[in-house]
């Protein structure tokens, strides 16, 4: 992208992804651009998005991710810190301006090998952070974490090996299609179609399915947690029932998405919240 953005003498690039315009409409920013790419109009979730020239089925939607040129950056910024009428958003303000009176680029995201549509996944919802996550777990996901071709560089603390304890019928230690990190301990539970992040403990008894378990979570005896997001540090009291009765999530304080997905997290449980 950096290249590309060099080689054009752009003043602004920008990632986009190509995707089918009924996946877009009303869901994506959207890139309006010519037969060269560059960028002549910003659609912010359109009903009808503006197809990519040739590709009538197709439209470019924005990835958030901007290349700028530094002195340019610093002047639009300046700019537009100036205007009271600005709400100061990169989608809302910023891009409109400046496409009609500089250089601004699309950058189609594609896989360097095949030179097909990359992996791309938008998770500024908890619908869509969840779906992200059960694809992680999947037989044979798209992202796959174990291709060594594709190493995730990234920090991570040095845990002991997952633990799975108890092997007796109806307290036995197991996981089925799911991902558990390093320092994770499944005593006497199951747990099924679901993620559990670094340091999760569930206690015996208890079940998980199709859910997600961020850092640090505790799981007490006889929980049942579905179609679930449990904040980190959070602390499940025994015999807790998360996501098989929606109305009474929503009255225990849980947050209830339009998808039948229930977020927990360590306030809603009136738990002090030491983390950030």
């Amino acid at each position: 992208m950096l290249a590309e953005h060099v080689a054009r003498g752009a003043e602004m690039s920008v990632c986009c992804l190509e995707v089918p315009i009924e996946e877009a409409a009303g869901a994506f920013g959207v890139m309006v651009v010519d037969e060269a790419l560059r960028v002549i109009g910003f659609e912010e979730k359109p009903a009808h998005p503006t197809p990519v020239p040739g590709e009538e089925n197709l439209t470019l939607a924005s990835m958030g991710n901007y290349l700028f040129n530094t002195r340019f950056l610093f002047q639009v910024l300046e700019e537009d810190a100036e205007d009271p009428d600005s709400s100061h958003d990169f989608g809302n303000d910023i891009i409109p301006k400046i496409i009609h009176k500089h250089n601004v680029r699309a950058f189609p995201f594609r896989d360097p090998v095949t030179g097909e549509r990359a992996y791309w996944r938008d998770v500024g919802t908890l619908d869509s952070y969840w779906e992200a996550n059960m694809e992680l777990r999947s037989t044979h996901p798209e992202l796959d974490l174990y291709d060594p071709k594709w190493p995730t560089w990234t920090y991570q603390p040095q845990l002991p090996p997952a633990k799975f304890v108890h092997n007796e019928d109806g307290r036995r230690g197991m996981a089925v299609d799911s991902t558990i990190s390093g320092g994770c301990i499944v005593s006497g539970s199951k747990i099924v179609n679901s993620l559990l992040f670094s340091n999760v403990r569930v206690n015996s008894y208890s079940e998980i399915e199709e859910s997600v378990l961020l850092p640090e979570v505790v799981v007490h005896r006889n929980c049942k947690i579905r179609r679930a997001i449990i904040d980190r540090g959070c602390e499940i009291p025994e015999n807790c029932i998360i996501g098989h009765d929606l109305e009474r999530d929503k009255a225990n304080g849980y947050r209830v998405t339009d998808k039948g997905l229930v977020l927990v997290t360590r306030k809603m449980l009136g738990q002090r919240d030491g983390y950030a």
